[in-house]
């Protein structure tokens, strides 16, 4: 109940707060190449249902149909208005929304697309049993993960044998030590490790 208040109260005054940044980016967005200002997709959330989630278009058009995962810093996929969204993660910020209607939290794992949720163990679905989140500690350990990706030459297999099984083991020990004073720290962390490295 707690943590419903602070999502809601923290998530309404950012969409408040940030309005004017939100038009300007959508603007941008915009005049920047052809498409939807909004990229929705369909996400596993909480008990395993899936939802859509908001984010702001940084690709061209039917550009995920060439693949899921983002590799290397200049993704030829990737816009140039989203080279630096997805830099400053501004990208993520439409997912306020989210945690207003309640599919998402400020804090929690983040969802994943339902490819990979069906490759999880039992024990790895564990974290479905909470709300998802905008940001977590994987979040914030592989905020660099798409140059990692780049470097490998298998980029799925990496992600799927060895990024994906620590990003859950980082969910677990969240679920493990969840609480107010665990995501106020990790948004901190996420704000500061983004804006200054």
């Amino acid at each position: 109940m707690v943590k419903r208040v602070f999502d809601l109260m923290i998530s309404l005054l950012l969409i408040i707060l940030l309005s004017p940044i939100l038009l300007i980016l959508a603007v941008w967005i915009k005049s920047d190449s052809r498409g939807n200002i909004i990229y929705r997709q369909k996400r596993v959330g909480l008990h395993g249902k899936d939802f859509e989630i908001f984010k702001f278009r940084t690709m061209y058009p039917d550009a995920d149909k060439k693949g899921l995962l983002t590799v290397g810093g200049r993704d030829p996929r990737v816009t140039r208005s989203g080279y630096y969204l997805r830099k400053f993660k501004l990208d993520e910020l439409p997912q306020l929304f989210n945690v207003l209607s309640g599919e998402m939290s400020l804090v929690g794992p983040r969802p994943e697309v339902r490819k990979y949720v069906d490759l999880y163990t039992e024990e790895q679905k564990k974290v479905l049993s909470v709300k998802p989140g905008i940001t977590d500690y994987a979040s914030i350990y592989y905020r660099k993960e798409n140059e990692l990706l780049a470097h490998a030459e298998n980029p799925e297999q990496v992600y799927i044998s060895e990024i994906m099984p620590h990003k859950l083991q980082l969910n677990q020990q969240y679920i493990s030590n969840a609480g107010l004073f665990t995501d106020i720290k990790i948004l901190w962390q996420t704000f500061s490790r983004v804006f200054f490295g």
